[in-house]
């Protein structure tokens, strides 16, 4: 039998991914991947000039964590042949070139299995890689508008459709769904020994969110808009209300007893009965309105303390990472930057991931781990002078 004390292996233990991408949906891919266990190797292109080299400084992200990082100049016959060398020992690259980029490199599916039949190569794009839109530039609001979400969202009549705030197309449509198909993808490779191409469609992720409305509209033709249904802003019990101080609350109470120990709190329990009455929703959400605004919000949330009735404070960053319990969740850890110091950034948080004790390491972004992935990877000293010195590799 295992031995409980022992530290349990990381899920991915073993499994390389070669990352081409520094932003985005693939970027937030292999950062998941990286708490999950993975090696990440993340290639990023020689500066033209490395003496007036300019790197963005993502430091406080979590998403440096756990990773490497080397230059490769990939234009250059011998970047390809030495980045080649790499893939013989991934498992996974995940890129985020435009469609076609990748194979005008000759660094193609077709190419790469024809080396490495077990590489699973993860194409990361805004459409798509086939449809009319494949080749077309975008970013997380318009896989958003395209997909839906932004057309249903609650609003008041008349006003536009509100910016969303988080990169939801981007990280779940994108970036989990990345991570889904490669994790699929590993499990499949394992029964048949083969890999695959994956097209990672951040807008395909979008319409997977919002499905429920797409099935609707599929099933009865209705056109699920703000104000459609209850997620969009058609009854009282499901929205936003602000309270005395100016803060906001949000109540989600669907269900009718949910609803039913709301109004008892603010003291209106005979509107329970109009919670789906569409005749009553002006009125009611008035009552609402009133009985909210009339205390504090930190006077509401000790009010429902221990109620069901699905109320929670709509909370600024600042407020969500001192909120008492995601710090019992674990949620903060402290990391340390060799140039920035100490600082703290979310924790992994996903189920399975591997948790952080301690202070976790940030690296450097401007400086390479050139010389120790390529030695891994059996390059000779001497080829990764000339490289080097070729200005294929930094």
């Amino acid at each position: 039998m295992p031995d409980p004390t022992s530290p349990r292996p990381s899920a991915l233990a073993g499994v390389r991914v070669l990352d081409l991408a520094s932003v985005g949906p693939a970027a937030r891919a292999s950062s998941i991947l990286a708490d999950y266990g993975a090696d990440i190797v993340k290639v990023a292109p020689v500066p033209r000039d490395a003496a007036r080299q300019v790197v963005p400084n993502h430091s406080a992200s979590s998403a440096q964590r756990r990773t490497r990082r080397v230059q490769i100049n990939l234009k250059a016959d011998a970047g390809r042949e030495v980045f080649l060398d790499l893939v013989d020992s991934a498992d996974v690259i995940i890129e985020s070139f435009r469609p076609g980029v990748l194979a005008k490199l000759g660094l193609g599916y077709d190419s790469l299995a024809a080396r490495h039949p077990g590489i699973i190569l993860c194409s990361t794009s805004g459409y798509g890689q086939t449809g009319p839109r494949a080749s077309h530039a975008g970013h997380d609001i318009d896989y958003q508008a395209l997909g839906g979400a932004l057309a249903t969202a609650e609003r008041a009549p008349g006003d536009k459709p509100g910016l969303p705030g988080a990169t939801f197309a981007d990280s779940a449509g994108g970036g989990m769904h990345a991570v889904i198909a490669i994790l699929a993808a590993l499990l499949r490779r394992h029964a048949t020994g083969t890999g695959e191409h994956l097209d990672v469609s951040i807008t395909d992720g979008v319409l997977n969110l919002t499905s429920l409305m797409v099935d609707e509209h599929l099933a009865t033709g209705a056109v699920p808009e703000p104000g459609h249904d209850v997620l969009s802003g058609r009854y009282a019990c499901y929205g936003t209300y602000r309270c005395g101080d100016g803060r906001w609350v949000a109540i989600g109470a669907i269900e009718a007893k949910f609803f039913a120990d709301l109004c008892v709190v603010l003291g209106c329990a005979d509107s329970a009965a109009d919670q789906y009455d569409d005749d009553a929703q002006p009125r009611l959400r008035a009552t609402l309105t009133a009985a909210f605004a009339s205390r504090d919000r930190d006077d509401w949330l000790a009010a429902f303390d221990g109620v069901d009735a699905c109320v929670a404070p709509v909370q600024g960053i600042d407020e969500v990472v001192t909120d008492p319990h995601q710090r019992a969740r674990g949620v903060i850890v402290q990391a340390v930057h060799p140039v920035h110091g100490t600082f703290d950034q979310l924790a992994p948080m996903l189920a399975g991931q591997d948790p952080i004790t301690g202070t976790i390491p940030v690296p450097d972004v401007t400086v390479t781990d050139t010389d120790a992935v390529f030695a891994e990877a059996g390059v000779p000293a001497e080829r990764i002078a000339a490289l080097r010195t070729e200005g294929v590799i930094a």
